[in-house]
């Protein structure tokens, strides 16, 4: 071959664009997310359907959106797997409004015009950054009764795809409060009758001589650093779990989830007592 001729490449032809989500929405993903999309009322304005064998085993969902008016596409696994960044799909993925936070508002309004028998439980997470835990925490909350989650405005984990995803529904139905300064935040609390108890491996109080049974909220704080000073300050009471192993300390998610359910221990055995 002479020199400076060189043998053209077969074309490949022009790379696959990364699918987007459409202006406005966000993508929300799992049997479970978009179920509860649904049962609160929300109607995706767009559901992507996974080819194949997926369509046949989502056919009930898929046509609970299409009922409520949502544009049906069947899409290829790839692109599903692009856009859900690596999290599970399970064949499924709705567009949705974003959730938005609660104001600290709304927080006020709720808690001095208290609509409830029960008294308030709240949790309030100090730190937690990461939307794994915090949607493992909501989903908890969820599970356990609690009436709010309260976060700040910084240091704190977006309500974004994957806290819906690994919230399997609790981000849509708990209320989340995001309030500009955790530490005042709670002192009015205090100033309402709810008690705070804190988290704390220091602490000298185990967490079963806590009392939960009035109003209530539950402070986690951010794994390793665990809660701010000033939130640490702000608290009434600091607990600990006892210990017996090796490690020194659980995942926040699994924490959160031991302590809101020795509050549903104490509120149970309470109404009984009464």
């Amino acid at each position: 071959m002479a020199a400076g001729h060189r043998k053209p490449r077969a074309s490949r032809g022009a790379p696959r664009r990364a699918p987007s989500t459409p202006g406005g929405l966000e993508a929300v993903f799992g049997v479970h997310a978009v179920r509860a999309l649904l049962d609160r009322g929300e109607t995706p304005r767009e559901v992507w359907v996974q080819e194949g064998s997926a369509g046949a085993r989502l056919a009930e969902l898929v046509e609970a959106a299409r009922q409520g008016g949502a544009r049906l596409q069947s899409r290829p696994r790839d692109e599903l797997d692009q856009l859900a960044q690596g999290a599970s799909h399970q064949g499924i993925i709705a567009f949705a409004t974003p959730l938005a936070f609660e104001g600290e508002a709304s927080l006020w309004l709720r808690l001095e015009g208290w609509p409830h028998a029960a008294p308030p439980l709240l949790l309030v997470l100090d730190g937690v950054t990461d939307v794994h835990n915090f949607g493992a925490c909501l989903r908890s909350a969820d599970a356990a009764g609690v009436h709010g989650v309260i976060v700040p405005k910084d240091k704190a984990a977006p309500l974004n795809a994957a806290v819906r995803k690994v919230a399997c529904g609790a981000a849509e139905s708990m209320p989340v409060y995001q309030v500009t300064n955790l530490a005042r935040t709670l002192a009015k609390m205090k100033d309402l009758g709810v008690w705070i108890t804190g988290t704390a491996g220091e602490a000298e109080a185990s967490l079963y001589e806590a009392d939960f049974t009035g109003p209530a909220a539950l402070v986690m704080g951010a794994e390793g650093k665990g809660m701010r000073r000033l939130t640490r300050e702000a608290c009434d009471t600091l607990v600990k779990l006892p210990m017996a192993g090796s490690v020194s300390s659980l995942n926040v998610s699994v924490a959160t989830g031991i302590c809101l359910f020795e509050a549903v221990r104490q509120r149970q055995g309470a109404v009984k007592r009464g």
